[in-house]
């Protein structure tokens, strides 16, 4: 009896994860590895068998010790993600078995823990992929940066068609995405890159003027092309563009804030010096002054709102719908082994790459098996049809 139980323990299926035990650099991203697989499942939990993640830069964040919901929510040790896709391996009671019958393929959100290659979540916040024009890969990148996108035009902008936009950081996650939803609410979309391979991109996905920061003056050159200002401007950059961004909005405009990514680092780990320059060149906005100027600043982070699910299973519904009409896109995606979690993170902290970046676990078909440069997907690919790599 103790020789079939050890026999059955050495057999049993094993999961890796990556964890942070405390705030730092590349090196901080450990993994453990043979763990034991979650069996115990509760009602209405699933368990998937992760094949992809999405790279976003509040894992970053994270790693850094500077997230703040990571810290009131999970504290240290920590595993990041927020995304996934996979495959279904286990079921508790309650389940829907038509939506999630063991081997469909499916992706999800979680608040952190999605940087390993088993995971436990309940079924409201996973979706199945059939139902979807996405590939896994597609999937893994597809929630969070959509979500975000999603809440920042619709919940707080509440867009009409012909508004002016203007988009920072227009090629990256949120940058993308937020492009293909104003078009879809009719507005003109102005959007804003730092390097020239990233113009392209933007055009394709719909912008009526991309601006180029690294041959042209930005502001300049938002006030040709809008005069009067902008009805909302998107901005995750911080300190390097709040100002001027409030400054270029239109009379009733809206600032929305979802990130400050010019005061981190570039190069894996913080220089406080500078963190604390910049927060002290961090505009502030008067209630009274924004009253008679008659804008609005907003500003907000997901990862506090993951208590809404029905909320935000909605705006991915609607999402997924407009996807299904080929309205929306899915994310382009750029792929990372597993193992070279690290230089996914070096590469989003550069502001080089464009779309998503994703991390492939041995499980999926599509993990790269050599350590050279990482593979780009387009954004047309569909159900494994076309894809390019």
């Amino acid at each position: 009896t103790i020789l079939r139980y050890l026999c059955r323990m050495a057999c049993a299926e094993k999961m890796d994860k990556v964890v942070i035990q405390k705030a730092g650099g590349y090196d901080r991203l450990e993994f453990a590895t043979g763990l034991a697989v979650p069996s115990d499942l509760a009602p209405g939990e699933v368990l998937v068998q992760v094949h992809a993640i999405g790279v976003n830069y509040a894992d970053v964040c994270v790693r850094l010790g500077v997230y703040a919901s990571a810290k009131k929510y999970v504290g240290w040790p920590i595993t990041p993600g927020f995304e996934f896709s996979g495959v279904v391996k286990e079921i508790g009671e309650g389940v829907d078995v038509s939506r999630f019958p063991i081997g469909a393929e499916v992706f999800g959100v979680t608040r952190f823990g999605a940087y390993t290659t088993h995971i436990t979540v309940s079924q409201e916040m996973l979706f199945p992929l059939a139902t979807t024009v996405m590939t896994l890969e597609q999937a893994a990148g597809f929630p969070s940066v959509y979500l975000t996108a999603y809440y920042a035009l619709f919940e707080l902008v509440h867009p009409r068609k012909g508004m002016n936009v203007l988009i920072h950081s227009a090629a990256g996650g949120v940058g993308t995405a937020l492009v293909q939803l104003c078009k879809i609410a009719g507005c003109h979309v102005v959007a804003v890159v730092g390097s020239s391979h990233k113009v392209e991109l933007c055009m394709e996905l719909g912008a009526d003027n991309v601006i180029d920061k690294s041959k042209e003056d930005l502001w300049a050159a938002a006030r040709e092309i809008s005069p009067d200002g902008y009805h909302a401007i998107f901005d995750a950059n911080g300190v390097s563009t709040l100002k001027n961004s409030y400054l270029h909005l239109a009379t009733s405009g809206k600032l929305v804030i979802y990130g400050f990514h010019s005061m981190l680092p570039q190069n894996g780990t913080i220089n406080w010096l500078k963190i604390a320059w910049d927060w002290l060149w961090t505009p502030s906005f008067n209630p009274l002054n924004m009253t008679s100027d008659n804008k609005s600043v907003l500003a907000f982070n997901l990862s506090f709102m993951f208590d809404q699910r029905a909320l935000l299973v909605a705006f991915l519904n609607q999402m997924l719908e407009w996807m299904d009409e080929g309205k929306l896109l899915p994310p382009k995606v750029t792929l990372f082994p597993f193992k070279d979690v690290a230089k996914a993170h070096a590469a989003i902290e550069s502001g080089q790459t464009t779309g998503k970046l994703i991390l492939l676990t041995p499980a999926s078909a599509s993990t790269p098996t050599h350590d050279t440069s990482p593979i780009t997907q387009t954004t047309t690919s569909s159900k494994g049809k076309d894809k390019v790599y």
